[in-house]
């Protein structure tokens, strides 16, 4: 077997037989790292393939780990497959350590063998943490604080581990592989490829959870072949001070891309926020009369969420209007204000617009316009819109109502919770049963307009 010195990009993979300031794929600056390459001689032993009849491999029943956390077992497409490497990544204090460690022991509660192997964190840091978060700690999760691949390794066969827990990928290194340090892209792919392998293994299949760190791109560092490599991409969206946080699901070979799952950030770890149309709506007593809010249902993933936008429309008094918007692109806002104006009736350029959801809820889906433009109406008529009342609908530069997708299910939900009525496009869902909510199908936005505020 011969080696030869080469250079490779970290960002996009790029090779090189010299050093080079910018890579000339990716155009990324200092972004080369000397790696060894490996070829095999000619006289390399031919290997026999093991080939197996598609129809004929066995998959069984009981292929999934079920953690018991609501949310985090939804987005994983119902349970950790057996077989499967997952990486979770997220900003720094997101959550991804305190959520692994949930997830292992609330499999080692069922009596599975659990290794936690951390290139990060010492025994007792880890300890430390489980005492916080835990209620108890189980017998069945083992601990290695070492950087070390073939000591991972080593230990996997020694307990006979049924999930295998990394944290974090880009600190471990294999000795083969050595003098490369840990982070390196080689180092990276290898020690994943090794796990991959324990992993996939036909005759004992294993679960590997594995943590990725996340540049400042917020995506995991590293090479994107590591993406490819594994089989479920989860991003815990939320920084260290939200309470908020978001599992995502950006690839995921045994469920749903893009999958959401919401939990609140607590003293004693991640809560599953399991009911989130409660979550993201204001709490109000029946009566209470309050402009400038309206209600739409979002779609994260597969699951409609209903959400709660406010707005807040005062005067301005500087020749710049000020157009403050978190929940969604500025020039969407305008755009939205835009067609308010000239469809609507409602004169905004003396006005300053401010808004934002409950809960922090971004606005994805031009499903949420209708709503969002609501809102602004009762704010600047400072007429309030009643709370069991909701509008799902996108809105063209005519005015003129769009049809959006997954209408029947968005409003099946707004049904489960209780409300009264929805205004949606004329034609834009099918006859479907519902307990007591009335549908109201509407031609344009200078039509709702009149029917909730009685003006143009």
């Amino acid at each position: 077997m011969k080696t030869k010195t080469i250079y490779q990009c970290t960002e996009c993979g790029y090779k090189s037989p010299k050093w080079s300031g910018k890579c000339p794929n990716c155009g990324e600056w200092n972004s080369f790292r000397e790696i060894e390459e490996r070829k095999e001689g000619k006289g390399t032993a031919a290997v026999k393939p093991s080939l197996s009849r598609l129809k004929e491999v066995q998959t069984g029943n009981d292929q999934r780990l079920l953690t018991g956390i609501t949310e985090f077992d939804r987005v994983m497409g119902g349970g950790i497959v057996r077989d499967s490497v997952t990486i979770i990544t997220s900003p720094p204090g997101g959550g991804k350590s305190t959520l692994s460690l949930m997830a292992a022991s609330a499999l080692a509660k069922q009596g599975y063998r659990i290794l936690y192997a951390s290139g990060e964190e010492s025994d007792s840091q880890i300890k430390n943490r489980a005492e916080r978060i835990l209620e108890r700690i189980e017998e069945n999760i083992w601990i290695l604080a070492d950087t070390s691949m073939d000591a991972v390794l080593a230990a996997i066969g020694e307990i006979d581990a049924d999930l295998i827990i990394l944290d974090s990928i880009q600190t471990f290194t294999l000795a083969e592989f050595l003098p490369s340090r840990a982070g390196n892209p080689t180092q990276t792919m290898e020690c994943a490829s090794a796990l991959v392998q324990q992993a996939k293994n036909k005759a004992r299949p294993r679960a590997a959870l594995v943590i990725g760190q996340m540049n400042k791109s917020d995506e995991i560092a590293g090479l994107r072949a590591l993406e490819h490599l594994v089989d479920t991409v989860l991003v815990l969206e939320g920084e260290g001070a939200d309470e908020l946080r978001c599992l995502v699901a950006t690839k995921n070979r045994f469920g749903s891309t893009g999958e959401m799952g919401f939990f609140t950030m607590t003293e004693t770890g991640l809560a599953s926020i399991d009911n989130p149309s409660e979550y993201f709506v204001t709490k109000r007593r029946k009566g209470d009369m309050v402009s400038g809010s309206a209600i739409t249902v979002l779609k994260e993933g597969s699951r409609p969420v209903i959400a709660e936008i406010e707005s807040l429309v005062s005067a301005s008094f500087t020749p710049y209007p000020s157009r403050i918007s978190e929940a969604m692109k500025k020039d969407t806002l305008n755009t939205l204000l835009s067609i308010l104006e000239q469809r609507g009736g409602i004169k905004l350029y003396d006005k300053n617009v401010v808004m934002k959801t409950t809960g922090g809820l971004y606005l994805k889906e031009q499903a949420a316009n209708l709503a969002a433009l609501m809102s602004i109406a009762s704010s600047y008529y400072d007429r309030s819109i009643p709370a069991d009342w909701a509008f799902i609908a996108d809105v063209g530069l005519t005015g003129e109502l769009k049809r959006v997708p997954s209408m029947e299910s968005r409003v099946k939900e707004l049904d489960r919770m209780g409300f009264a009525k929805v205004f949606i496009p004329a034609g834009g869902m099918r006859q479907i049963p519902l307990e007591r909510m009335e549908v109201v199908e509407v031609k344009s936005l200078s039509q709702l307009l009149g029917m909730v505020f009685g003006k143009k």
